[in-house]
This record gives C-alpha cells, structure tokens and sequence, in this order.
C-alpha cells in the first residue's frame, strides 16, 4: 500500500497545484489528487511489468543463440537460472497482477529500449554475475534477486527514472517509494503460493483513503485560520515573504494536528520537517520546525490541542462536536 508519508507529498502537490491555479473546484483539485495517487499504483505494478520484461528478453536471447548456425556448447546448454526464476514465473501467472496490467493497459511496448537497457545492465551487473554461479539455487535466493533487481538495478538506474519521468509528470519522485511497496509484497510470497497471491492493495485501508482526501480537504477550507497562525508565529517575517511550498507544508501540518485525533503530534511535525527538507530551500526545515513548534505551544496554551488515541490523552479537536473520519457512522 501507498505509505502515509507518500500520501501527504501527494496532497502538498495537489495543494501546490490548487494555489497556484485559476479554478477553485475543490471537487475537481480531489480528483486530481487521486488520479495522482492511481498513477502511484499504475508504476508499483508497471516495474513489476519491468522484471517479466527483462526476463522476456533473457529467454529470448537464449532462443536466438540455440538458432545459430553454429552454435557453441554454451549456446545449446545455456544458464537458465534467471528465466526459470520462480517468484518471476509467479509474477507472470498472477491474476491479480496481470488484470490489473490489463485493466490499465499498463505495456513497454512504446518505449522497448528501456527493458533492452535494464537487460544490458542487468548482465553486467555484479550481482547478477553472483546469482547466475551461486550454488544455492532455493526460492529465497530466486526472492532476494528480484527484490535487488527493482531496488538496486532500477532505483539506480537514471536512464529508466528520466524515462518515467517522461511518461508521466505524476511519477517524479515516486520510484523509491514504490521501490519499498514491491520489496514488502515480493517478501511475503510463498514457494506454495499459485496464481492467486494477492498483491499490494492501494491504501492500507479505508481510513488512509479517507485521511488523504480529508488531510487535503480541510486544508484548504482552513487555509484563512491556518494562516493567522503562522502569521501570528512568525517572528520578523510577514507571510507574504514566506515561500508558498514552505507555507503549505506549515498549512498541512496544522491541519493534520487540529483534526486528526489519534496521530501523535510529534509524528506530525516529524513527517512534515523531512518532506520540507526535500521540497523546500536548504533551511526551510529548520525554518518550519521553529514556527510549527511554537504554534504547537499556542494551541496548548489555549486548550485547543485534544488528543484522544491511546497514550495521546491531554494532547485535538479545535471543535468537539467536529465529525471527524475517526468516528463510527
């Protein structure tokens, strides 16, 4: 599933993209944050569609050197140990995977030389070298090759991430997260498991669905009281001189910690101070961890700050009859 980390970049883009926009249809800037999030999902199932790919290739390489005129005795008897890889013969069986990919129409047919390039990579990788000799020739070694093979081979490869990026605007930056997602599903397949292991889901659950879409929706109607508050703990500067991205990441922050009761706001201010290292300047996250800080003090001092989860009594609800998408229907 797409982790929650991933799920706030996702609204701080789509955030981004509505404040700096004409139209303001908040129904219409939702969809597009979901649409984004689909897209997040498209490429965790499109790398997988990579692997087979490669592995495509490597068998059909094979085939050809079989067909020469003369072929040589490595020709005829060749090392099958990466096409005859099971958790990759699990993955092109998979009905779950495979729907989707049709589904969504999912293919590297318009773009063929990216699986030819990671193949070429492939074989003069070192670790491939090591797999391809290694004697133990278990399930878990056949696991451990694939998960190295999207993790490594392709999160390192430039060629493949400039290729994505192409492809779709909605992929930068996304290829390590997704990364993690195919390592935690490919670790919980099974020798036994058929055609009928189950994939990654797109949310953990609903309630991360509907933290996402509340998370970017609240932010913005509370974008005037949010405001004040950063305004109010701004020491020497007026907002108006604060850089937009660093300002809706303070925005989202508030937001997450005045209407989610049970995220701890040390996890809020923790989340929000890395995503402004990387989409921020240089010191911005210095810059908002001392703001949000004080207005984490503000609200305490005004009561405002109501934790209800286990451990988190006494830390909010702004509004105690506020309905929030904690509460039972």
């Amino acid at each position: 599933m797409i982790s929650r980390r991933l799920l706030r970049i996702k609204a701080l883009m789509a955030l981004y993209a509505f404040n700096r926009g004409e139209d303001d249809d908040i129904e219409l800037a939702e969809k597009e944050l979901l649409f984004s999030i689909g897209k997040t999902y498209d490429l965790y199932h499109y790398l997988l569609l990579l692997v087979v790919e490669v592995a495509d290739i490597a068998s059909e390489k094979i085939d050809q050197a079989r067909q020469k005129k003369i072929p040589t005795p490595e020709d005829l008897n060749p090392n099958t140990r990466f096409i005859d890889n099971r958790v990759i013969e699990q993955l092109r069986r998979n009905k779950s995977f495979n729907g989707y990919i049709s589904s969504k129409k999912l293919s590297w047919a318009n773009f063929p030389h990216i699986p030819r390039l990671m193949y070429n990579k492939m074989i003069a990788w070192e670790r491939y070298e090591k797999y391809m000799k290694h004697e133990a020739q278990g399930y878990v070694s056949d696991k451990k090759f694939v998960i190295d093979m999207v993790t490594q081979l392709f999160l390192e490869s430039e060629d493949l991430e400039s290729n994505l990026e192409e492809q779709s605007i909605y992929w930068n930056d996304d290829m390590e997260y997704v990364a993690v997602m195919i390592e935690k599903t490919l670790r919980k397949f099974k020798s036994g498991d058929g055609e009928n292991v189950v994939m990654m889901p797109m949310f953990k659950n609903r309630e991360d669905e509907d933290f996402v879409k509340m998370l970017f929706r609240k932010t913005i109607l509370r974008a005037g009281q949010n405001s004040e508050l950063i305004d109010r703990n701004t020491t020497n500067w007026e907002i108006e001189r604060i850089a937009l991205m660093d300002i809706l990441v303070m925005q989202l922050a508030i937001t997450e910690i005045m209407v989610f009761p049970d995220i701890p706001v040390k996890v809020t201010l923790n989340e929000y101070i890395e995503i402004a290292k990387y989409y921020c300047t240089p010191k911005s996250s210095t810059f908002v961890n001392g703001i949000l800080d004080n207005i984490v003090r503000e609200i305490r001092e005004k009561g405002l700050l109501t934790k209800t989860g286990k451990g988190l009594i006494g830390e909010i609800s702004e509004d105690p009859n506020t309905i929030s998408i904690y509460d039972k229907n």
